[in-house]
């Protein structure tokens, strides 16, 4: 499968953005790798219909699509500034490993954020980039939470 703007010869880095610090951080982290490697940088959001939110039912009258374009577009700005203008952008509906696993397809790399709970739960893989890791057509990097936001760095003894 290829991404919208992209052609089949096109080196390939997809990366996972939904607005988290980690995010923000693979963001980044794929723009530079691809400054190295020539790659394109696509910048994948995910989004879901929700059946309930915060147990009350969801109004249908929400654009999801437009709040999924607008977290991607205020990550993408908070990241890369004026940077941002070679990414390849998508947003598509579904579960977001489903969603990544298929932009995959074809390309070298995978980029997502890892966002730790703190403590020593803090060097735990997030349930996303878990799965990615474990069924991706090509290679992943898992970009840690940044320190002060739950990442390993914070427990006693580590060292940065």
């Amino acid at each position: 499968m290829t991404a919208p703007g992209t052609t089949a010869s096109q080196r390939r880095i997809v990366v996972g953005v939904d607005g988290s610090p980690a995010s923000l951080g693979a963001l980044e982290w794929a723009v530079r790798q691809a400054s190295f490697t020539g790659a394109v940088v696509e910048a994948v959001t995910a989004w879901q219909f929700p059946m309930t939110y915060g147990g009350f039912p969801v109004d249908a009258g929400a654009d999801w699509p437009a709040n999924a374009r607008a977290v991607q577009d205020t990550a993408v700005k908070e990241a890369l500034g004026d940077e941002a203008t070679a990414l390849v952008r998508r947003v598509a509906e579904g579960h977001s490993v489903r969603v990544l696993l298929d932009a995959a397809a074809g390309a070298e790399l995978l980029v997502v954020g890892s966002r730790g709970h703190g403590g020593f739960t803090g060097m735990l893989l997030g349930s996303v980039s878990e799965h990615v890791v474990a069924h991706a057509p090509c290679a992943v990097v898992v970009i840690r939470t940044p320190a002060g936001d739950g990442g390993a760095r914070d427990l006693p003894g580590s060292h940065s």
